[in-house]
């Protein structure tokens, strides 16, 4: 484990801490959750460093904690988590990243794969067309300034009183669609203009649509509140964020908190965990800052979902509602939120940033759906567009423990360079029409920065959070056909 090797204090098979005085100036000791072997290609890298960095930040409580599918980040690594005393400490952009609300949104459908497959090619072009994707891509709807501070405000609320979806999405969206405190005020014009073109996109990098086949039911009587009954049934996965008004929050925020650090005397080894004071000016600022990205990746995401229920709808000739087109759950994956949790015995109201880790709350927990309060919260976990994704819910030892917080997908083991560098999207194309997935992209060059080389195993990595605890696995998907920017 090179300069690892001896610093690790493993706590048992899945649990290993990086003790609080490994660095001078950690306030709190690190938690990795990983196997030995996964371990092993961790420390290859920078991200245990960033994890040890992260506890020097003020008002970290507990732990500052990896989830499996950590890897190198700005300022936290993703797959980081740590929660923030509200009353003394700080909130870090670096915790949230520049994709504020990169997140998964779930449909359900009554098709199986053998009314899909025959139609696959079909249904993705159709999906191609009527979802703009692409690097610097812009949507289908046209808003003015008025209507962008509205869907700021409103967040997927604003996205359904124009007709797209409908109330039941709402109700299993995180946050109901719908972070409270935005203020366009604190959004710049040049963040206002580069965010009202690109509402209604997929974008490129990470950020795909997938129509997906179950392969495996784990838990049938869980999966069977979600509307997942049967093996071959047909679910569709959508995954992006805020686009190019997210970076520009986050771009912007960083370099007010980068003052903010000289400010308020804070003392950071790594100049991009840039940060200031919760109840700040400039904390607060970014908070509100934050959640209007946050709704304009919810606004974003219903809308992909409203026009790939129209896609189904045309090739199969059938309204949504009779192809059984019902929204399982929206997850945010990057995203810092003020929440109350148990600390050592008391309750402490704390910023939890989760920067590539997705919320995972228990069953009984009052902010997750009503239909999903015996179960507890779905938790969507892409992997590679070559392998599978799962579905999980959140437990009570993820409240005990990791703020309940989970993994977010499989995690990257080669950049996005190194992937171009080794790998040719021509290949990674024909090897997935090998294996009967469609694929369908702007820029076949790009593929190979998402190829399944470049990520962990997903396999493992939800095995290690369901054997940790702090998520329960339910079902696995394969797919079928991927659309990418």
């Amino acid at each position: 484990m090179s300069k690892w090797q001896g610093q690790l204090v493993k706590i048992d098979n899945y649990h290993w801490k990086i003790p609080s005085n490994y660095k001078d100036g950690m306030r709190v000791p690190g938690l990795i959750y990983a196997s030995e072997e996964m371990l092993k290609s961790i420390c290859e890298e920078q991200s245990l460093t960033q994890i040890a960095n992260v506890a020097f930040l003020p008002g970290i409580v507990n732990f500052s904690m990896a989830m499996p599918d950590i890897h190198w980040g700005y300022g936290f690594p993703i797959g980081g988590v740590a929660a923030m005393n509200v009353k003394d400490g700080v909130i870090s952009p670096g915790g949230v990243g520049y994709d504020i609300n990169c997140g998964v949104r779930l449909l359900r459908t009554n098709l199986t794969e053998a009314e899909v497959k025959p139609r696959i090619k079909q249904l993705v072009d159709e999906l191609f067309v009527n979802i703009p994707s692409g690097l610097g891509s812009e949507g289908k709807i046209k808003i003015n300034q008025k209507e962008m501070r509205e869907l700021l405000i409103e967040g997927a609320h604003w996205t359904v009183k124009r007709g797209f979806g409908s109330a039941k999405d709402l109700d299993v969206t995180e946050e109901n669609g719908c972070m409270k405190y935005a203020d366009p005020d604190r959004i710049s014009d040049k963040a206002m203009k580069r965010g009202m073109p690109q509402i209604g996109t997929l974008g490129s990098g990470n950020h795909f649509l997938e129509i997906q086949v179950v392969r495996e039911i784990f838990e049938p009587k869980i999966a069977s509140v979600m509307g997942i009954n049967e093996v071959n049934q047909i679910l569709i996965l959508i995954h992006t964020g805020s686009r190019g008004f997210g970076h520009q929050v986050c771009t912007e925020h960083l370099r007010v908190m980068e003052k903010a650090v000289s400010k308020y005397g804070i003392q950071l080894p790594d100049r991009q965990l840039a940060c200031a004071p919760i109840e700040s000016k400039e904390g607060k600022d970014y908070l509100s800052a934050m959640a209007c990205a946050a709704n304009y990746a919810w606004c974003n995401r219903q809308c992909i979902a409203h026009w790939v229920r129209e896609s189904f709808s045309k090739i199969f000739d059938k309204s949504p509602q009779k192809l059984g087109m019902e929204q399982v759950y929206d997850v945010a994956h990057n995203i810092a939120k003020i929440e109350k949790h148990k600390v050592n015995g008391q309750n402490l109201k704390v910023c939890v940033h989760r920067k590539g880790a997705t919320r995972a709350f228990p069953s009984g927990h009052k902010e997750i759906p009503l239909k999903y309060k015996e179960i507890g919260q779905p938790v969507l976990i892409p992997g590679d567009m070559g392998s599978c994704s799962f579905i999980a819910v959140g437990t009570h030892k993820a409240m005990e423990e990791s703020f309940g917080s989970t993994c977010h997908g499989a995690g990257r083991v080669l950049s996005r360079h190194a992937a171009r560098r080794s790998l040719q999207g021509k290949n990674v194309a024909q090897g997935l029409e090998r294996r009967g997935i469609v694929i369908k992209t702007g820029d076949i060059s790009s593929l190979a920065e998402e190829a399944s080389q470049a990520y962990k195993d997903v396999n493992e990595v939800i095995d290690i959070c369901h054997q940790a605890g702090i998520s329960r696995k339910v079902v696995r998907a394969t797919p079928l056909g991927v659309i990418k920017g």
